[in-house]
């Protein structure tokens, strides 16, 4: 059975290359923040992270990773994203023994305040506006045997662009096997953002117009709204696989890659490797977005360390990661963690 599994998931790895798309979708769903990854440990890694997820940033990755925490754990993390747009994630995972592991998520994204400008007024009105982004995730995972686990997150989802929101709920679904291959390899996949599709409205969407403009003494100021279109969720499906050839008291090695094949764009595969030495000081890198075409950037890496604190279970973790994005720069990513 186990060997069964191995190479169903080899072969799904190998064959990724091969799109199924004839035409990218890319820029054709909303809610596109919550492809944005989480966790300096996760980006350093390249993403290739849905089987190896076993802290609170599995919230985002993987829900399933919940099980294989044998603490309770918060995380904190902030990127300035592109063009000085914020980017920030809470997660809270707590160990509830048999009962299994709950967590609870915050992402946001946001941006700056700007000048509003039309075109009679391109210096500005003297209004400002600006855009924000939020989605909250409650996660419960469990361990169904020694080595296979599930989980699933219920969230929601919101999108703000001055006065216009738009707002659904979305599901993600996961599992986690762990085989007595190459060190314990583990199997990981992961169905995200399966959810309602989100529509524009708000009083932005407002304006006045004049039903007959050829008819004199008729009220050319009716108030009308735009017609807005609903657009899905980033649907995603992710495939990974996850080893430890070297685990040792003072080395440790994780390597993977995983495959994704998302609603919104061709399949591609992230590839990361991870260095630790006395479970003290971590060494991470990888790479994104391999076989996509005009990918920008792809190279990640980044550190980490870790200390122990004063109570049993207890553990700091200071993580940094770095996130090529190519013509656009690179993203800087930092963390904090406690275990509890």
């Amino acid at each position: 059975m186990q060997r069964t599994l191995l190479l169903i998931a080899l072969g799904l790895l190998l064959g990724l290359p091969c799109r199924a798309q004839n035409v990218s979708k890319v820029g054709t769903t909303a809610g596109e923040f919550l492809q944005i990854g989480v966790g300096p440990r996760a980006m350093a890694m390249g993403g290739a992270f849905v089987a190896a997820a076993d802290d609170a940033s599995a919230l985002y990755w993987n829900p399933a990773g919940l099980a294989q925490m044998t603490t309770g754990e918060a995380l904190a993390s902030h990127s300035e994203w592109l063009a000085d747009v914020n980017f920030d994630y809470l997660g809270v995972a707590l160990h509830l023994g048999g009962f299994g592991r709950l967590g609870v998520a915050l992402t946001m994204l946001s941006v700056p305040e700007m000048l509003v400008r039309t075109e009679d007024r391109q210096d500005g009105t003297g209004e400002t506006f600006d855009a924000a982004d939020m989605a909250v995730g409650l996660t419960y995972a469990r361990p169904v045997t020694d080595r296979f686990s599930i989980g699933a997150t219920a969230k929601y989802v919101r999108q703000r662009i001055w006065h216009s929101t738009a707002a659904g709920f979305a599901l993600d679904v996961g599992t986690q096997f762990r085989t007595d291959f190459f060190g314990g390899l583990t199997i990981g996949a992961a169905l995200t953002n399966f959810g309602s599709d989100l529509r524009m409205d708000g009083r932005d969407i407002r304006t006045f117009h004049d039903p007959d403009p050829r008819q004199e003494g008729n009220n050319p100021r009716i108030p009308v709204n735009y017609e807005t279109d609903a657009w899905s969720l980033p649907l995603n499906f992710q495939f990974g696989i996850t080893a430890r050839p070297v685990d040792t008291r003072m080395h440790r090695i994780t390597v993977s890659a995983d495959a994704l094949h998302p609603s919104s764009n061709y399949e591609s595969v992230n590839v990361g490797v991870e260095y630790g030495h006395r479970e003290r000081f971590f060494l991470r890198g990888g790479f994104q977005s391999l076989f996509l075409d005009d990918a920008e950037g792809g190279f990640t890496g980044g550190a980490a360390f870790y200390q122990p604190l004063p109570y049993q279970g207890g553990l700091a973790k200071v993580e940094y990661a770095y996130r090529a994005t190519g013509r656009l720069g690179g993203v800087h990513i930092v963390g904090l963690s406690v275990t509890f």
